[in-house]
């Protein structure tokens, strides 16, 4: 029989190499024109522990994502937050959003909002900073679907924007 030892090491080493790799800083954002409600419609997914963290570090240390034990302040600070770092921009005009409010769903907050009164749309640009402050490596996947047509995007800290033009 050969050296239990390297065997056990052989076994061993794979798996402290996947607990040193670096953790990846994601978030997914739905973007959905609803013609029938004149809306656009906008599902943002972040992972709970990294809102947290940035809503700690930014407003209130204090503050714990967790549906039954949380502050009558975290949609406030979400919604500021969500203000400041996505922006919608339909037919060159800057849009406010309306901010429906959010849910958990294991380890992911999802974030609704809404931008009303669309009757259509010739172009759409989606700015998308969340969590760039807080992470630089954080990249921010981009999912429109807009007049039947479906495109992804990538952001990152150096490309922020996605745009689709209709003809």
């Amino acid at each position: 029989m050969r050296n239990p030892k390297i065997l056990l090491l052989f076994f061993i080493a794979p798996l402290l190499a996947f607990t040193a790799m670096h953790k990846y800083y994601i978030s997914v954002t739905q973007v959905e024109y609803i013609p029938e409600k004149k809306s656009v419609q906008v599902i943002t997914r972040i992972f709970i522990d990294d809102l947290e963290r940035l809503i700690q570090e930014r407003y209130d240390e204090t503050i714990v994502l967790a549906e039954d034990a949380e502050s009558s302040d975290v949609n406030l600070y979400i919604e500021r937050y969500l203000r400041e770092k996505i922006k919608i921009k339909i037919n060159n005009n800057d849009l406010n959003f309306a901010f429906i409010g959010k849910e958990y769903d294991l380890d992911i907050v999802r974030c609704y909002i809404e931008v009303e009164q669309i009757n259509n749309i010739k172009s759409i640009e989606v700015v998308n900073k969340v969590l760039f402050d807080l992470y630089p490596e954080q990249q921010n996947i981009i999912k429109l679907k807009v007049n039947s047509k479906q495109k992804s995007f990538i952001l990152t800290q150096q490309k922020d924007a996605a745009m689709l033009i209709f003809d």
